[in-house]
């Protein structure tokens, strides 16, 4: 999926981490990523230095962006609204993926981006990442599995294959709105599940394989 010809942008502020690992995985697969900070896509002297219209992939990394005050992922997500925001919603309706992984993914929640609006507005929280019902924080390779579906980039990846993940966070609980389960069932229908917790040994993935309890 990831050719020579496209080009990743990776977001960082202070306190991100793994960029350049996620920069590294990128270059494996033939991608031409670059970790480039927020205030870079701000404006100097009324023009943008650097645009988000320059890349085919947007991702945002890891870590503890903004030391995680407030909420995980609640500072960096008001500082890409204020600094990309139209820009930002003009690339998720061109139809280009946006990305994010682990402290990336609670900002993609807080900017409103997932679960996802079908208009790719950003907007309120549509879902919130709760501590972990262990209530501390949870640092250990976990399991996770494809389950099938849709998404191009993983369309050759046997249903039921598993790999072993580097998982590590405190509020990686995902709670979803409304009746128990009915938007779970609309995020799976709608193909957006993408992995799922597993245990090694195929029985159902509880603690510590389940490692937060969604």
């Amino acid at each position: 999926m990831v050719g020579r010809s496209v080009r990743t942008a990776i977001l960082a502020i202070e306190g991100t981490n793994c960029d350049e690992e996620l920069a590294r995985a990128l270059r494996t697969v033939g991608g031409r990523p670059e970790v480039i900070h927020l205030k870079r896509f701000g404006r100097d002297e009324g023009r943008r230095r650097r645009r988000l219209s320059e890349f085919d992939l947007l991702f945002f990394p890891g870590g503890f962006s903004a030391g995680d005050y407030v909420r995980a992922g609640a500072i960096f997500a008001a500082r890409v609204r204020t600094t990309l925001g139209d820009d930002l919603e003009e690339f998720v309706r061109d139809g280009r993926l946006v990305g994010g992984v682990c402290n990336g993914f609670q900002t993609l929640i807080e900017l409103g981006l997932l679960p996802g609006r079908a208009d790719g507005r950003l907007g309120p929280p549509e879902a919130a990442l709760m501590p972990n019902d262990s209530g501390h924080f949870e640092c250990r390779p976990t399991y996770c599995a494809w389950p099938g579906g849709t998404f191009a980039p993983l369309r050759e990846v046997p249903v039921g294959t598993s790999y072993l993940f580097p998982s590590a966070h405190a509020e990686g609980k995902l709670v979803l709105p409304g009746p128990p389960g009915e938007r779970l069932r609309a995020l799976e229908a709608n193909g957006q599940i993408l992995f799922r917790w597993a245990a090694p040994d195929g029985g159902p993935p509880v603690y510590p394989w389940n490692p937060n309890g969604s």
